[in-house]
C-alpha cells in the first residue's frame, strides 16, 4: 500500500483536479483493493489493477457529476492565486497545473505514460483503449501541454524548451 500510494494520489491529483477529489478517489481505490484484491490471482498485476480501478472510479465519479454538479461554497483569495512577477521558470507546479488543464482522454495517458513510467500496453489496459489510441492520445496530449505551457510563458515572460523526443515512446509497447 504504502509502494502504490504516492503514484496513485499523482494519477488521481491529474484526472480529479483538486486534492481532496484525488484523495478520495485514492482511498476508494484502496477500500475497493481491500475488499476486492484477494480475487486477483496475478500479484504482479495488482499495479494495473490499482490504476484501472482508480481511473474507473474517477470515470464514474465525473458521470455522477453531470447529473449533480459540484456546487462552490469558498471564495478564493485572489491575492494567493496571483502569481510572482519575479518567477521565470516554470517549476513543477506550474507544469502540474497545465496538465490539468489538458482535457481528461488526454491527461490520462500523459500521468501515466511521462510520471508513471508505464508502457503503452499497461496504458491501453488501464484505459481500456486499442495501443493506437493510446499513441494518438499521447501525441496529442503533448501537443495540447505545450499550447499550454506556451500560454503560461505569454502570460509570465517564461523561457521554456520544446519537448524533446523521448526515447522511451519508441521501445515502448
Amino acid at each position: 500500500v504504502d509502494r502504490q500510494y504516492a503514484p496513485l494520489y499523482r494519477f488521481a491529483l491529474s484526472l480529479a483536479k483538486s486534492e481532496a477529489d484525488a484523495a478520495d478517489l485514492t482511498q476508494q481505490t484502496f477500500f475497493l483493493w481491500a475488499s476486492k484484491g484477494d480475487q486477483l490471482r496475478d500479484r504482479s498485476k495488482a499495479k494495473p489493477w490499482l490504476f484501472k480501478t482508480l481511473y474507473r472510479e474517477f470515470l464514474g465519479r465525473r458521470r455522477h457529476e453531470i447529473y449533480f454538479p459540484k456546487i462552490e461554497l469558498d471564495d478564493v483569495d485572489e491575492k494567493e492565486m496571483s502569481i510572482s512577477p519575479n518567477v521565470n521558470a516554470f517549476d513543477s507546479p506550474t507544469v502540474l497545473q497545465a496538465l490539468r488543464e489538458v482535457e481528461e482522454p488526454f491527461r490520462a495517458p500523459l500521468t501515466l505514460f511521462y510520471l508513471e513510467q508505464f508502457s503503452y500496453r499497461e496504458i491501453a489496459d488501464v484505459l481500456q483503449v486499442p495501443i493506437g489510441t493510446v499513441m494518438s492520445r499521447l501525441s496529442r496530449g503533448k501537443a495540447l501541454l505545450r499550447q499550454r505551457l506556451l500560454s503560461k510563458k505569454e502570460a509570465l515572460g517564461h523561457k521554456i524548451a520544446a519537448f524533446q523526443s523521448d526515447k522511451r515512446e519508441e521501445s515502448r509497447g
